[in-house]
Formats: structure tokens, C-alpha cells, sequence
């Protein structure tokens, strides 16, 4: 109960200092899962969903109804499903499979809540942001075609993807190397992905 009160609480702390603290959000970002993740692997499945329900219901009092249980997407459920993972042993490929679709479905919903309370669509950033990208790409490539808002969009998303990618790649480099200093056990990345984490666990 201990441990699940203090990774609860320090999980809490990360999303606080994520949401209001202007600078370190990257880090801030990448440590959000772990703390619970660590906690299901060393104290089993129903250690973690207490410390996700403990997590939601601290921030639940200090931020409000909405801003603090905005956790659970995707953050709350990413440290579930990789804790599962890698407490049980399942492949990268497979904890990080399913990991880009809750991230990316995570980001989509917290992209639709914050739109609702700021009252404005900020899915018109991503969208800019995909725009920019597709049309360098047709730059670059010279092509002689005007992107339609269809591929427009899907560039957007595929934006997401990629950054979620990314994003959970780098949280089993950095599970891998730091948990089995902490007595936590994680599978062996795969061959193809050796190079990538050619440290080893720490």
C-alpha cells in the first residue's frame, strides 16, 4: 500500500508539473508512465489499476473533474497495458503495438476535450502542421499537385502516429534500462531493435 501511495502521488506530481510548468515537458512527458508501469510489475495487476484509481482521484481534487482525470488518456492507460507487458513478458512488438494505438487514440481525446474547454478546434494545429509537411514534401519531390483536405487530414494523422511511435519506443529504451536496477524485470528487445538499445539494462 506503501509503494502504491508513493508512485500513485509521484505520478500525480508529473502530470501537475506536465500540465502548468512551462519548460521540461519532454521528460515530464516520457516519466508519466513509468512510475505505475513499475509499480504493476513489481507488485502485480491489481497494484497497478489502484494506483491508476488513486492517481485519478488525487488529481480528481487537485485540478478538478475534468483536467485531472484527463490522465487516464493516455497516460493512465499506457503505464496498464505496458506494466501488463512487461510483467508478463510479451514482446516489444507486441506492448508497443497496441501501446501507439492507446497513445494515439489517447491524444485524439484529450485533442477533442481541451477543443471543448478552450472553445476553439485545436485539431486545425495539427492539421496546419500536416499541411506544412505535405506540401515540402511536394517540393522537394517537385511534383505538380495540389494536396486535397483528405490527404491533408491523413498526413495529420500519420503525424500523430509517428510521434507516438516514437514516443513508446523511447519509453521501453528508457524501461529497459533503468527498471532492473530497481528490481523489475523486463523482456529482451527484439533483434531488429538491438542496435537501438545496444546499452543494455543499467
Amino acid at each position: 500500500m506503501t509503494e502504491t501511495s508513493y508512485l500513485a502521488a509521484a505520478t500525480s506530481l508529473l502530470w501537475i508539473a506536465l500540465y502548468y510548468f512551462p519548460v521540461g515537458g519532454a521528460i515530464l512527458r516520457l516519466a508519466l508512465p513509468l512510475p505505475l508501469a513499475l509499480l504493476q510489475i513489481r507488485r502485480g495487476r491489481l497494484a497497478g489499476i489502484e494506483g491508476v484509481c488513486l492517481s485519478i482521484l488525487l488529481l480528481f481534487a487537485l485540478m478538478g473533474p475534468v483536467r485531472g482525470p484527463l490522465i487516464l488518456f493516455p497516460y493512465g492507460l499506457l503505464s496498464l497495458w505496458l506494466g501488463w507487458s512487461w510483467l508478463n513478458q510479451k514482446s516489444w512488438w507486441i506492448s508497443g503495438s497496441f501501446g501507439v494505438f492507446i497513445g494515439t487514440t489517447g491524444f485524439l481525446f484529450r485533442v477533442l476535450i481541451l477543443s471543448v474547454l478552450v472553445g476553439e478546434n485545436l485539431w486545425v494545429v495539427i492539421t496546419r502542421a500536416g499541411s506544412l509537411l505535405l506540401e515540402r514534401i511536394i517540393n522537394i519531390l517537385n511534383l505538380s499537385i495540389i494536396p486535397n483536405i483528405f490527404q491533408v487530414q491523413l498526413m495529420a494523422i500519420l503525424l500523430v502516429i509517428l510521434q507516438e511511435l516514437i514516443y513508446i519506443f523511447t519509453l521501453h529504451a528508457v524501461a529497459y534500462w533503468i527498471f532492473p536496477r530497481l528490481k523489475a524485470r523486463m523482456p529482451n528487445p527484439p533483434r531488429a531493435l538491438n542496435a537501438f538499445v545496444s546499452l543494455g539494462p543499467l
